[in-house]
């Protein structure tokens, strides 16, 4: 479960050597020296950006064709949860500095810096799909598909995020690992302006240390 979770997030830190970036068939090229992306996935960005919290389901989807799914809350800046349902007890959390993954069935923790993971383009409080970041964009039926790569923060890693055509909100996004191997998330059931209670991104670092000093004594 956990390398499924590792997949979603895209916690890879930055490998040593260069790798180049294949862009897809399809896509549109935009050469690093340009550094601007086309004015409608600015659009999106723009318009990604002004959501500052929602919540709604999602499913996971694994490369293998395996499914977990659950809950997510989200405010910007840094902050987002998800809850996974079922038997796998898992709580992923960003406090706007770190995130951890908790799984309470373990009874273990995994500690990360945000900064290290996608998720902290996709929490920024002004998204930016421009620079060399941005990979391409394409149009799928009633989507519109944009692909991103940030060494600094993905490693070798790709992701590709889909937006509706016509309203430019987020419907789903896939992390394709450094080994090939891609994890699709898709959100349903998406409320924006959102109030959360207190508590909802708090990460007990202390449970944390806890945990992980239980785990090496073992």
């Amino acid at each position: 479960m956990a390398s499924k979770i590792k997949r979603l997030l895209g916690l890879c830190l930055a490998f040593v050597g260069a790798a180049s970036i294949n862009v897809a068939p399809g896509f549109q090229l935009i050469a690093p020296a340009l550094s601007a992306a086309p004015v409608t996935a600015q659009m999106i960005a723009d318009h990604f950006s002004s959501v500052k919290s929602m919540s709604g389901d999602f499913v996971q989807s694994g490369p293998k064709g395996e499914q977990t799914g659950g809950n997510f809350f989200l405010q910007r800046p840094g902050k987002i949860r998800f809850n996974y349902t079922g038997r796998s007890s898992v709580n992923v959390i960003a406090d706007g500095k770190s995130l951890v993954i908790y799984n309470k069935k373990l009874k273990t923790s995994r500690l990360y810096s945000l900064s290290k993971t996608p998720l902290k383009l996709l929490l920024d409080n002004q998204v930016d799909f421009s620079g060399n970041r941005f990979r391409g964009m394409k149009e799928e039926g009633d989507l519109i598909a944009i692909r991103l790569a940030d060494k600094s923060s993905f490693g070798n890693s790709k992701i590709a995020m889909m937006f509706d055509r016509r309203s430019f909100e987020l419907r789903r996004w896939t992390i394709t690992d450094e080994q090939g191997l891609s994890t699709t998330v898709t959100i349903f059931n998406v409320k924006h302006g959102v109030h959360f209670t207190e508590g909802t991104f708090t990460i007990d670092y202390s449970a944390n240390r806890e945990f992980n000093t239980t785990t090496k004594a073992r």
